[in-house]
């Protein structure tokens, strides 16, 4: 159950992670919310209750205090992410080693500060803000990859914690209306799919959540996608060649 809980929710600044953050202030629970935007931090925290915590989880210190403040939580939301846009030949070195360790290692590092706290509880939730493009995107091949490697190693999590009382979600959304395009180096200019307004998102992984729903996409036709990726891989690049 979320109400009551307290939880620790990573890229909390803005997008995803805020209206998370704010859906789980709005159900009682003790907050604790992560980014490096210290007055968006700290807006939020004056608007819901919440407690800032700046960091920045691509350095060792950063996640040094995000992994201990996670020791200590029922439910920890791994919500920070970057992407970068463009062709693959063109991308630095720094750019793949930001991403990688972001969107992916800094999530691990985490669930297993987290663990052996709710292993002893008894209880918990882990929950992984994967994306859509985890089942493979042109021209965003890095991001595509950390996210895919995040859906399998929440999968892969699941496993481990079966039965101990402990659920993990991951989150796949589509186009979300956040900062996330402005800073990937390329605008969403499409009119298909809309653009969803992360209230709408987070509403959608706290029900995941109290239903112990292991996977929730965000629209849900995107359910669809998914599928015909993982039965007809074919046919499934054929049509993102075509439609994108």
């Amino acid at each position: 159950m979320i109400t009551g809980c307290h939880a620790l929710v990573t890229g909390g600044s803005s997008g995803i992670g805020a209206a998370i953050a704010e859906g789980l202030t709005a159900a009682g629970c003790q907050v604790v919310v992560l980014g490096r935007d210290r007055p968006r931090l700290d807006a939020l925290a004056r608007r819901t209750g919440a407690r800032a915590l700046v960091a920045d989880l691509s350095t060792g210190g950063g996640l040094a205090q995000a992994a201990d403040a996670a020791k200590k939580v029922d439910l920890l939301v791994n919500s920070a992410g970057r992407g970068w846009a463009g062709d693959l030949a063109t991308m630095a070195q720094p750019d793949i080693d930001a991403l990688v360790a972001l969107n992916l290692t800094a999530p691990m590092c985490l669930t297993r500060a987290a663990l052996p706290g709710m292993r002893e509880r008894g209880r918990g939730h882990l929950v992984f803000v994967s994306s859509i493009a985890a089942v493979g995107l042109g021209g965003e091949a890095v991001y595509a990859a950390t996210k895919a490697g995040l859906r399998a190693f929440a999968a892969s999590v699941r496993h481990e914690v079966a039965g101990e009382g402990i659920g993990v979600t991951t989150l796949l959304p589509g186009a979300v209306r956040t900062p996330f395009f402005d800073h990937r180096g390329l605008a969403y200019d499409r009119r298909f799919p809309r653009q969803l307004a992360p209230a709408t998102v987070a509403t959608a992984l706290l029900r995941a959540i109290e239903q112990g729903d292991p996977e929730v996409f965000t629209p849900r036709w995107l359910t669809v996608a998914a599928r015909v990726q993982g039965a007809m891989p074919e046919l499934f690049h054929r049509l993102a060649e075509r439609f994108g």
